[in-house]
Order: structure tokens, then sequence, then C-alpha cells
């Protein structure tokens, strides 16, 4: 309970996590801007405006995750987002504290498809949302898989990944305790090693098998290091290009200058440059979002930011009709060669429309 001792520090906790978080997505926010240029006879251009309503989806099954509730809900709030929502299953306190620091407007302890769709469609006093993000079993994602096209979501997020790209130089306790953190994740998590040194794999797997047996999450490390595996390359850059192909939610990069080969990879949900860059401080709010894509889709989309609550959308203005007659006369004709008179009718008016002013 917060109002057990230690509840000062895990709200200062809390809201230090969520001072880097916001910083972070803030500073993305700031990257984008109005546009205004000019074409015959006037100006067009985009303004981005956030979306009305957002619902944040917390994961509440074995373990409270409030630091999803903090990615989710303190990217909405940057993005300028008027009403925000968060809704877990079996909420603790510690994820209430954690929609509360994050401006959170109401809390729904619902979780499953059901929620999905009740914030969708809309539910009594559940308001319908303009997207829904977040990540969830697969009940959540087979959900909201059903209602996109209806609202917007982020992504359709499978089993946690993490994949290890790492030389001789790296330190194999810390490659095992990165890889076990992923595995304790959940049982169809999918920790990968991939190294140009075979002592390095049989020095790591030594460790695994060593931290293993002190890991209070162990039975569920278990299972799921039986769906990992390791790879054995030629070189870094092979290691590379299979880093590439695999395009993992997380990609950690331990190797001799890390940022040169962390430059040549193309395709990752999050980057962890340098062994001294854990995964974890990722997850716990270094400032990037932690809701990243997996099963390969990093191949073309990246992690939730504000781009999923704000919508671009363009304008043009005609101040100066006479000053439009190439836009005009090119429209109408680009319209004749597709058949639609209508169309081409319309432009000409503004010709005509512009000799009689």
């Amino acid at each position: 309970s917060l109002a057990s001792p230690g509840c000062a520090d895990t709200v200062a906790l809390l809201e230090r996590t969520a001072e880097r978080i916001r910083l972070f997505a803030q500073a993305q926010k700031n990257a984008l801007h109005a546009v205004s240029v000019p074409i015959p006879g006037g100006t067009a251009g985009h303004d981005i405006s956030p979306v009305e309503r957002a619902c944040c989806y917390a994961p509440g099954g074995r373990f409270p995750l409030p630091s999803s509730v903090l990615m989710t809900a303190v990217t909405a709030r940057a993005a300028g987002v008027p009403s925000v929502w968060v809704t877990s299953p079996r909420p603790v306190p510690v994820t209430l504290a954690a929609a509360y620091i994050a401006g959170a407007d109401g809390f729904v302890a619902a979780g499953g498809a059901q929620a999905v769709a009740a914030f969708a469609f809309g539910a009594g006093d559940v308001p319908a949302c303009d997207v829904i993000v977040g990540p969830g079993n697969r009940y959540v994602t087979a959900a909201k898989k059903l209602v996109s096209g209806h609202v917007a979501i982020d992504m359709l997020a499978g089993p946690s990944e993490l994949t290890v790209l790492a030389d001789d130089t790296a330190d194999p306790e810390t490659v095992a305790a990165d890889l076990l953190a992923q595995a304790e994740h959940d049982v169809v998590a999918v920790p990968v090693l991939v190294s140009d040194s075979r002592s390095l794999i049989d020095r790591v797997n030594r460790e695994i098998e060593r931290q293993l047996q002190v890991l209070d999450t162990r039975a569920t490390a278990t299972l799921s290091l039986q769906k990992g595996f390791a790879v054995l390359v030629r070189d870094v850059e092979e290691g590379v290009r299979i880093c590439d192909q695999l395009a993992p939610e997380h990609l950690e990069i331990m190797t001799a200058a890390a940022d040169e080969v962390a430059a040549r990879c193309r395709h990752y949900g999050g980057l962890f440059i340098g062994g001294g860059t854990a995964e974890v401080l990722g997850d716990y709010g270094a400032g990037p979002n932690h809701t990243l894509p997996t099963g390969g889709t990093a191949r073309y989309t990246g992690g939730l930011s504000v781009l999923h609550f704000l919508r671009v959308r363009t304008w043009i203005r005609i101040s100066d009709p006479a000053g439009a007659e190439v836009l005009v006369r090119d429209a109408a004709r680009l319209a004749e060669l597709e058949g639609l008179k209508g169309h081409a009718r319309s432009a000409r008016r503004r010709l005509t429309a512009a000799c009689k002013g």
C-alpha cells in the first residue's frame, strides 16, 4: 500500500520517472512544426493537433505494471490530448498512483478484450476514445486488431524480444543477466544472442545456468529460454545482417566500437548501445518509450510516441484568384483526363470568379 512506510519514496520514484518520459515526449513534439508554403495564388500547409480522447491500456496479469501507465498516459498528455483514460485489470495502489501522477482523467479497473471494446465504442460512463494504446495479452491484441480502423491503435504487440549482438569483448555475466531479464517477462518472451565468438556463447550459457538458480522468476524464465537461441556468425558484420533480419523489439550492442556497429543497424524497435546501456533502463523510464514493435514489424514502424496521439491536417487558402490561374487550369485538365467533368467545371468556376473580380 502507498500508505505503508516508503510511500514517499515510491511516489518520488514515479514522479522522477514520469518527468523523464515527459521531457523526452515533449522534445519529440517540439520537433514537429506547422508548415506553410506558397502555391499559385495563395498558400498551403499543415497543422498538428492532438486527438480528443485517448485510452491507455496497462497489463495487470502476473505483475502490476505502473511503468506502462506512465509510458502511455504521460506521452498522451505531452501530445496535448485533452482527455486521457487508463484501463487496467486488478489495479494495485502503485498502478493508481502512476495514473494520478501521469495526469489521467479517469481510470477503469477492467482488462482484456472487453476493456478494448468499451473504449472503442463507449459503454455507460466509459467514453469512446479516438486512439487505444498500450501492450496486452493475446486477447487484448486481437481486440485491438478488430477495432483498428474504427479507432486508431499504436501497434499489435506480440511476445517481448531482446537480441544481444556481442563479441568477445562483452562481459558474459552482463549478457546473461540481460537475457534473463527478458526471459522473466513471460513464458513466450524471446531472448536471443548473436555473436562471432563461440567462447562468449559458451560462457554466457554457463552464466545463465548459474544466475537462473537464484532467480525468483526462474520458472517463467526457464520456459522462455527454451524459445530463445544463440546465433554464431562469422564476424560482426554478419551479426548486423542477422539482427536486421530479426528486426527485434530491443537490440543491445555489446561490441568493440559499439557506436560504429550501432550506426550500421537498420531495423529495431529500441537500440541500446554499449555494455553500460541495459535494456531494462529503457523499460523503466530513461526517456524513450518502452512500448515497441515486435515480430519483425520494426522493419516498417517504430515505438509509441507523441505521433500516435497527433493528427497532421492540411489546408489550402487561395487569396489571389487571378494568381491561381495556372493551378486552376492544371486541375481542370487533370480532371478531364480522368473523365470527371464535374471536377473540371468546379475548378473552372474559379476562373469565372476571378474574371468577375
